[in-house]
């Protein structure tokens, strides 16, 4: 890769060329998704980045940013797909190939504004599934791993049934978790431990 070829030429001297530079980005694959029009905010440089079959190859970066601060909402849920694959890739890794790229990976990170549905929730039966958990997660039995700023146990809200995938905001859907099991129930979601937990909701 050089800075005289094509698309690298034309990033290389913007902004004084004139070229509006407008970027898209690929969450799935064929899918383009519109970012916005940018500028070119600091000088190229190049590091060790992986090419499309993982081998390592020195790459030319350019620091850019959206011209007007108001970017177009990307889908978080794609975005998390497809840093979950990476992640699925990486974990096929040999150790000495795993660290390497984890030391040549770029320290700084750029932020994005993201979108996400958001499903309205009563707190009154948030509330009441943690008042009837009386302070200890409904899963596995033990108490809140710690209490919050107000002295109260700190419990997290679960639907046995996920609101996104259809289920009721309703008592009988809810239950109040530890923070590890909550992350177990989303992580795995394991039969047992949804029947399990639908009997301590009708209780």
């Amino acid at each position: 890769m050089n800075l005289s070829f094509h698309q690298n030429k034309t990033l290389s001297e913007s902004p004084e060329n004139g070229v509006a530079v407008h970027l898209f980005e690929v969450f799935k694959k064929k899918e383009y998704t519109y970012t916005g029009e940018m500028v070119r905010v600091g000088q190229p440089y190049q590091a060790l980045q992986p090419d499309s079959d993982g081998n390592m190859r020195n790459a030319w970066l350019f620091p850019l940013k959206l011209k007007n601060e108001y970017a177009l909402p990307f889908d978080e849920t794609t975005a998390q797909e497809l840093f979950e694959k990476k992640e699925r890739k990486a974990r096929k890794l040999s150790d000495s190939e795993l660290r390497e790229r984890a030391e040549k990976s770029p320290a700084q990170v750029g932020s994005r504004i993201g979108q996400t549905t958001v499903i309205p929730r009563s707190p009154y039966i948030a509330a009441y599934a943690k008042r009837r958990a009386n302070g200890h997660c409904e899963l596995c039995k033990q108490p809140a791993p710690f209490e919050t700023k107000k002295g109260e146990p700190y419990l997290e809200c679960h639907h046995i049934e996920w609101l996104a995938k259809g289920g009721d905001d309703s008592i009988e859907n809810t239950v109040a978790l530890c923070p590890n099991c909550h992350r177990k129930m989303h992580a795995l979601n394991l039969l047992d431990d949804i029947n399990f937990l639908r009997n301590c909701s009708s209780n």
